[in-house]
């Protein structure tokens, strides 16, 4: 446009055009830039800067602007650089030359910077969103197998009995303080930069809080070189989008897992799985291993994001350009990766038989009896030597502890009694009766808490 190359003597080269254009991307912020344009001409119309019929004209014109882009009837120009450039032009061929007004007392510094912002919290708002279904379709499985037991694994190994409902309310939590972290993100991100200019503020008596109460904004931004050079809540957006989907990733590997014929302990739905090219037998959990793959490419984002920030002097400087492909990137692949893992969950058939099944074979009540030679009287380092041999002893005769004879018991310790053979897998769980524990009537109490903080909002 002549306006804005009217201090060189020649066109761009073509090339140069391709290489700097964002409008291929940066189309998806003009809603952003629209409603961020119309909360301006109205407030310079307000403060007598430009007349308040050129204000009216300009929201008229830009409102139809909107309608023309979401009817597929405005044709982008890559000539034209951005989405706010295509905007402005196509409004002053719509309202004549007024349309030039609107530019005024802004620069495409603070500009872009207000379509990041307005487009960063609608993100934040469906993230939430999309973190709540998640979480109550971890609750509704939760409360439909409420008694089904299942192995407790560390470093994939049987460890200790477990409720599966305890297990799925594990992942409510981990997705509860990716909820807290993105309402933290959305304080930070919820600062108006319009009124920063290029950088060093405007010259024209602006209202800077009638803007921020137009577009929703708490607060306006307290340094103009901040406003218009920070992508922090870019950044801060990519990395809670980070944690998220390594809290997805792992959620997705125990589907890939549990749904393997060596545990299945789940069938997934037909409509979350997908078939072999050449094996009819196969069911794929194709899906939770997209989730798991797709977290990489979000860890990408984050730390492209990082790169191009690291060592720019204040205030824009083109690389900037470069937050927009990745962060649309992770906005898109997180609120895909919660919607298809609520999908994946919500449809799940859990098999507590299956479940149950290594809670029986296994010497996964090894801890519990050395509890109990602790409540004895033995010190617990003694007691688990001793239940260590036991477990030997029995893996030797390729036999479970409940096989064991009391004779047997007491070759190790004279403390083992009758009793001993009280211990299971129910008086296992019932025995982690302390807040977080997987005892039946802890799990109630979580399960309970986890309905609250879903009603709370």
């Amino acid at each position: 446009m002549t306006h804005i190359r009217s201090r060189f003597q020649k066109e761009a080269d073509k090339l140069v055009t391709k290489y700097t254009e964002s409008i291929s991307f940066d189309w998806r912020l003009y809603r952003q830039d629209i409603a961020g344009s119309i909360a301006h001409a109205r407030m310079l119309g307000k403060q007598g800067i430009i007349a308040a019929e050129e204000a009216e004209v300009i929201v008229k014109g830009l409102t139809a602007i909107r309608e023309e882009i979401e009817q597929g009837k405005l044709q982008f120009q890559p000539e034209l650089e951005d989405i706010h450039m295509n905007i402005e032009a196509r409004l002053m061929a719509l309202v004549g030359e007024v349309g030039g007004k609107l530019h005024t007392a802004r620069s495409r510094n603070d500009q872009v910077a207000l379509d990041m912002r307005l487009y960063a919290k609608n993100a934040i708002s469906d993230t939430l969103s999309g973190l709540r279904g998640l979480q109550q379709t971890l609750i509704q499985q939760a409360e439909a197998n409420i008694s089904v037991v299942m192995p407790g694994y560390t470093h994939l190994q049987l460890a200790q009995p477990v409720l599966l409902a305890h297990h799925l309310l594990a992942y409510f939590e981990m997705l509860q303080r990716d909820f807290e972290r993105f309402q933290d993100c959305l304080k930070r991100t919820d600062v108006m930069p319009l009124g920063s200019g290029a950088l060093a503020g405007v010259t024209y008596n602006i209202d800077r809080e009638f803007v921020a109460r137009e577009l929703g904004f708490s607060r306006v931004s307290c340094n103009s070189m901040d406003a218009v050079s920070d992508r922090d809540f870019v950044i801060e957006f990519a990395a809670a989008a980070g944690i998220t989907m390594m809290h997805l990733s792992r959620l997705a590997e125990e589907i890939v897992l549990w749904s393997s014929a060596e545990f299945g302990f789940i069938e997934l739905d037909d409509a979350y799985a997908t078939g072999s090219s050449i094996m009819p037998q196969k069911k794929n959990p194709d899906v939770a291993e997209l989730a798991r793959g797709k977290t990489g490419r979000v860890y990408g984002h984050l730390v492209a994001i990082l790169t191009t920030m690291k060592a720019l002097p204040l205030t824009y400087d083109r690389d900037m350009q470069e937050d927009k492909e990745g962060f649309f990137d992770t906005v898109d692949t997180l609120l895909d990766t919660l919607e298809v893992c609520a999908g994946t969950i919500r449809t799940l058939e859990f098999k507590p038989e299956s479940m149950r099944q290594p809670v029986d074979r296994g010497y996964i009540l090894a801890t519990d009896i050395a509890d109990y030679l602790v409540k004895k009287g033995a010190a617990f380092r003694t007691a688990h030597s001793i239940v260590g041999k036991l477990v030997s002893y029995a893996s030797e005769k390729k036999m479970s502890l409940k096989q064991l004879s009391m004779e047997e018991y007491q070759r190790f310790s004279p403390l083992f009694g009758e009793d001993v053979f009280s211990i299971t897998v129910a008086s296992s769980l019932a025995a982690r009766d302390v807040p977080g524990g997987t005892a039946p009537r802890r799990v109630a109490e979580a399960l309970a808490k986890a309905k609250r903080i879903m009603e709370a909002g």
